[in-house]
Formats: C-alpha cells, structure tokens, sequence
C-alpha cells in the first residue's frame, strides 16, 4: 500500500542530552526518562495504521524505534543513513568546549554550512544527501498508508529543510525528544502536517527535557 504519511520521530532522551554533549554518531543509550518517553509514544501512537518502522540503527534510535514497536506489534528496520551528523572531532564535547579546543575548525564549520567536512566526520550536505536518500526508498517501499522513521534531531532538520526548505513552520522549532512531526502526501509532493508534537509527553510527570534548540540554522547539534 503506498506511504501517505510519515511520521518522523526524534529518539528518546539520553545523558548527553542532558549535558549538552554533542553525540554524532556515539552509540549514546537512552536513560531512564528516554524509555519512559519512549514507550509514552507506543501507547500514543497505538492504533494507528503504521506499516513499517524504520530507525537509525545507533542504539539511542533504535532502542525507541523498538520501544515504540513494541505497543505497535511492530519489528524496526535498522538503516545506517538515518544515523546522526558525523560530527568527527567534535562528538563528546559541548559548544563551550568545541569553540576552545577547535577555534580554527569551529569558525569553519559556521562558516561554510553546507560543504564543511568536520574532520573525521562529514558534511551537513553528506548528512542531507543520506538521508533524503533514505526518505526516497523508504516512501517508495509501500509499507503505508503510514510509516514512522526515528532518527536524530541534526538529521531530521536538514531532511525537512531538503524537503521544505525555509518553512516559517521550521524556524526555530524545537524538536523534543520523541516528538512526532507529521509529513502528508499532497498531490505530487508533500506537506508537513504537525511539527514537532508530543503531547505524548504530558502523561509523565515533572519531565525534563534537554535545552538544545534545533533550528534551521542550528539544528544539527546533538
């Protein structure tokens, strides 16, 4: 059945959440209030016509992916192009940090946004280029009438900027841990529905949540 709606999902909370550390592609586990979250979002979206779930296969996606499935009856296919920014030199540390120990490669990477190869890592256009790629065989795939990808917050902000460039729907929007935004087939393209939702969120109590802010200038972050 062909995709009509998918659901891009961030994975659960993390430490390094918490901590402003910035994880790339660390194989960073959820804590405690992540698998609450987590599993808050498989009751919320219980019901729901989801064919497929697929995930980032690094373990903070796709121990979410697996938590969600489990309310769903549902198994995630791992896909490594859903993975977080390689972000090389700079994962494990936080802005404060980056900008003293790297001052010549930070100015860079703000610099030059999208062609910047982060060393040891890649650049944001690598990480929009996988992931659109991603976005087209998993729409292609017919596991529909929806499908959930969980991903990471840099990653799906620049998969919504390739797909919607500047939305004012996109400026400064924070996408929560495991929040759902919400994109809908329209004619020939597509349109986004809800972005950045969790008022799955609510039915845990005293929540915190990471002060990280992905926008579309600086979404990419953690």
């Amino acid at each position: 059945m062909q995709v009509e709606r998918v659901l891009l999902i961030r994975h659960g909370q993390t430490d390094w959440n918490m901590e402003g550390r910035w994880q790339g592609c660390l194989p960073t586990p959820l804590n405690t209030i992540g698998k609450a979250q987590a599993r808050a979002l498989g009751e919320y979206l219980r019901g729901r016509p989801i064919g497929a779930i697929f995930s980032s296969d690094l373990s903070r996606a796709y121990d979410t992916a697996a938590l969600v499935g489990a309310a769903l009856g549902l198994k995630p296919i791992p896909d490594e192009r859903l993975r977080e920014f390689n972000l090389g030199i700079f994962q494990g540390y936080r802005r404060e940090e980056l900008a003293a120990m790297y001052p010549a490669e930070w100015e860079a990477f703000h610099a030059d946004r999208y062609n910047y190869v982060v060393p040891q890592g890649e650049s944001r256009r690598a990480l929009q280029e996988r992931m659109y790629a991603a976005w087209l065989d998993i729409i292609a795939n017919g596991h529909g009438p929806e499908v959930a990808l969980v991903t990471h917050g840099g990653a799906l902000g620049l998969l919504l900027e390739k797909l919607f460039g500047d939305a004012p729907e996109l400026r400064s929007v924070r996408f929560e841990n495991t929040s759902v935004t919400t994109v809908e087939r329209a004619g020939a393209g597509w349109r986004l529905a809800e972005v950045a939702v969790a008022t799955h969120l609510d039915t845990l109590e005293n929540l915190p949540v990471d002060g990280d802010i992905h926008s579309p200038s600086d979404h990419q972050a953690l």
